[in-house]
């Protein structure tokens, strides 16, 4: 169905032509009207890019080509930084003035024509527009251009902007919810008397002008409020689909057109007091789904929206501290920039200069702002909540951590589980099969009592809920997505919860995962007459420069006064030569200390690391570090345990290590030794053997394994974020919220089917009630709309859910 225009109409905006207009385009070989000649460049853009069917194809009119801004010159700040490493670039777009599903066709055909881009798919729900291209044949501002060529306002996505394009469709649904409610208060006022008037009390011409005020008064609520379900129905059908909106505007159009019909006949039964109620209380169920998936997304919007669009550098630091504005986009490794209160980190970056305490809560869910020094690295996104801090940038905006996770959530919800796509099927068969049944209830009744026939397939047709359906699986995945999303775990595929609920084997990696991934000292063992205090002093002392992981271990384990040490002298592989107090000593491997000492040590634990220190008049001490298993690694194998999966530890480090680790935390089945190859070929067999693998690693040396597990999850950490080939993000570095994850995922599906009994349960028992007449078109209004929303609000306490 084409826009229906009027001869003298602009053919693309649908505007009046001014008289003594000029402005014409030959489309399809027919000049065609243009009211200005904005309208005229955006059509003659859309026939020169060969789109010209667009116009029979469109079922509304084009925006005005007046109304449409050109590129503007700032936007071509977003050219820079689109490039990767191979060559290609990819961004996502916001699109505005999309109407119908011509247009989607239209953008994705017009993009796709413009020189070095590989793909364009556009997503009509959230009006995003995903493109990727070569990064040396066009630019982003090429892509922008060429879609205002052919009318559509589009941007690089920015969560602001593109929230404030659905605010406008919150608002929309809200005007269109508040006009038929005020129908429908209206239209009862009118019914409410007839409906009492059964004892003849009033007279067929006050019946008459009750009936023909309702008719006028229901006339907004259905040309304007029901627009969603009409468009929603006639996308459907266009597509060979019927979906849940084609029953809606059925009955919707049946009731009107029904009730219409006899306010002209001046007999039969009206409903317009029913239409008016249905169409209420359906938009006040989807406005509160609107609002619930508004709130689940905040999270994430506020991870978008944390990366600042600029930051002061100090080109002269540290001879000159002024500063200069420059664009997060333009950092590069060494800048010098400062961050000062309340503001946020531009970049990766290392402290230089300055204590401070930061808030990490958007990047690990940790409430409680943390403590950093200079030398510490912190990452970009963080909230500084202490003093000023001058930094030094180790990565620019584009890799900094706040950026990988936000490229994370782009990616997050782009695809549907599989109990979303199963639930979508069976809607559609069964607003497939409900419209057949419709008909042949209204030939069954039309046989037996024809003056009931259209008022019982008016209530078959609205009583029937594909709605709640369709709804039971998305709310609650959204819900809990957003729960967790506060705990600090990111879920970035959509299967996730669904796939570790039903996982039978969940394999943890060692290093990194299990433990901490850094050594911490164990114990110190003493041989001379040094207490543990002061040899730990003099280990420190000779350890203050040393970037060494054990190095640190020893200084942190260090609460005494630190003493200088002179001429430090640092042996690669062996350990580190000094003074401290005038007197020299050794730190490091055995024979190294030997070598002043005099004495070879004995050994350390094999899955320990020993560090000796010793001076000329013999052994003094040995440190023995670990690599320290994390404080929640424990309750949560014991959970899986519990649960009834088989917990499995695999590893690189040896077996008898490995063998340490899981007999400490309860684990039976301990592999070690195992290359990044050996790994995958692992979990590979166990699902050749039908099992549901979960993985979890640190992201970094498990990118094979954790893309072959059937459910994967990667320690979140700075660098790491890089290389994360998992499905799901534990952005804190907690191993804790894995169990959160899994505790959440058996409560989720526990809603999901509470939601799908509730929904078939209720189609089963009143599809038939209605179909018997035992439901008015009102009484079915009500029961569809509440059970949508019982749906919603049930899905909605997993936000509330405690862990």
């Amino acid at each position: 169905m084409n826009a229906v225009l009027a001869p003298r109409d602009c053919f693309h905006c649908g505007l009046p032509v001014a008289p003594g207009s000029s402005w014409e385009v030959a489309i399809d070989a027919v000049a065609r009207p243009m009211c200005c000649p904005g309208c005229a460049a955006v059509a003659q853009g859309i026939v020169d890019a060969g789109c010209s069917s667009y116009y029979s194809a469109r079922t509304e009119f084009g925006a005005r080509g007046e109304d449409v801004p050109l590129v503007p010159a700032e936007l071509a700040l977003c050219d820079e930084g689109r490039g990767a490493a191979d060559g290609q670039a990819d961004a996502v777009f916001s699109v505005e003035g999309i109407r119908c599903a011509a247009c989607v066709w239209l953008i994705e055909r017009k993009v796709a024509r413009v020189p070095g881009v590989l793909s364009a798919e556009m997503n009509v729900a959230t009006e995003r527009l995903s493109v990727q291209w070569q990064a040396g044949a066009c630019k982003a501002s090429d892509i922008l251009l060429a879609l205002r060529q052919v009318g559509y306002a589009a941007w690089p996505y920015d969560p602001a902007r593109h929230g404030e394009q659905l605010d406008r469709a919150r608002k929309k649904l809200f005007r269109q919810l508040f006009i038929a409610g005020l129908s429908m208060m209206q239209v009862m006022m009118y019914a409410v008397p007839v409906y009492l008037a059964t004892d003849g009390t009033m007279d067929a011409d006050m019946t008459a002008l009750m009936h023909w005020a309702s008719l006028l008064l229901t006339l907004p609520a259905v040309l304007y409020s029901a627009q969603p379900f009409f468009r929603g129905a006639w996308l459907n059908l266009k597509q060979g689909m019927p979906g849940m909106d084609v029953p809606v505007a059925l009955g919707i159009g049946a009731a009107f057109a029904g009730s219409a019909w006899s306010v002209l006949r001046g007999e039969g039964d009206v409903w317009f007091d029913s239409v008016t109620m249905f169409i209420f209380l359906l938009l006040a169920s989807r406005y509160l789904e609107l609002v619930a998936r508004r709130k689940a997304a905040q999270a994430l919007e506020k991870l978008q929206h944390a990366l600042p669009a600029s930051a002061l550098r100090m080109p002269g630091y540290p001879s000159v501290r002024d500063t200069e504005v420059a664009a997060a986009s333009q950092l590069r490794e060494g800048d010098i920039i400062l961050v000062r209160p309340g503001e946020a980190l531009a970049a990766d970056g290392v402290i230089v200069e300055g204590d401070t305490e930061l808030d990490l809560a958007l990047l690990t869910g940790e409430s409680r702002a943390q403590a950093r020094k200079a030398g510490d690295e912190v990452p970009g996104g963080a909230v500084n909540a202490g003093q000023a801090v001058v930094l030094r940038v180790v990565r620019g905006a584009r890799d900094s951590t706040l950026s990988r996770l936000v490229a994370l959530v782009e990616r997050a919800g782009q695809g549907k589980p599989q109990l979303a796509l199963w639930a979508d099927k069976v809607a559609a068969w069964f607003v497939a099969a409900l419209l057949v049944l419709a008909l042949l209830v209204f030939i069954g009744w039309q046989l037996t009592d024809p003056a009931r026939a259209w008022e019982v397939a008016i209530a078959v047709l609205v009583v029937s809920c594909p709605c709640a359906l369709s709804l039971a699986t998305p709310t609650a995945l959204a819900a809990a997505t957003d729960m967790l999303v506060r705990r600090g775990v990111l879920v970035v595929q959509p299967h996730v919860l669904e796939t570790l609920h039903r996982a039978t084997h969940v394999i943890f990696d060692k290093t990194g995962t299990l433990t901490e991934g850094k050594p911490v000292l164990n114990h110190i063992a003493l041989f001379g007459g040094a207490s543990r205090e002061r040899c730990l002093q003099l280990a420190a002392a000779l350890e203050q420069s040393s970037a060494h992981p054990l190095g640190a271990a020893i200084r942190a384990a260090s609460t005494a006064a630190p003493l200088d040490a002179q001429d430090v002298t640092n042996v690669v592989g062996q350990g580190i030569a000094g003074c401290v107090d005038g007197r020299a000593y050794r730190l490091g491997r055995a024979s190294f200390v030997a070598a002043i000492s005099g004495a070879l040590p004995a050994a350390a634990d094999g899955d320990m690391t020993a560090v000796y220190l010793g001076d000329a008049g013999g052994l003094l001490a040995r440190f023995v570090l670990a690599d320290a298993l994390r404080a929640d690694a424990p309750a949560v194998v014991r959970q899986f345990q519990r649960a009834g999966k088989e917990v499995i530890l695999l590893s690189g480090d040896q077996q008898d290590v490995t063998e340490a680790i899981a007999a400490e935390l309860g684990i039976t089945r301990a592999v070690g030794g195992q290359l990044p190859a050996d790994k995958l070929a692992f979990v590979q067999a166990l699902q050749a053997d039908g099992a549901v693998v979960a993985m979890a690693g640190d992201g970094i040396n498990d990118a094979a394994v954790l893309s072959a597990a059937d459910v994967s999850f990667a320690m979140g950490g700075g660098a790491a974020l890089a290389q994360l080939n998992a499905d799901c993000v534990l952005l804190g570095g907690r191993l804790g919220a894995l169990g959160e994850a899994a505790a959440t995922a058996t409560r989720t599906l526990a809603v999901i089917r509470q939601n799908l009994w509730w929904a078939s349960a209720y189609n089963v028992v009143a599809i038939p009630a209605a179909a018997f007449g035992l439901l008015n078109p009102w009484m079915a209004g009500v029961g569809m709309s509440l059970s949508s929303a019982v749906v919603v609000i049930n899905a909605l306490r997993l936000r509330r859910a405690k862990v």
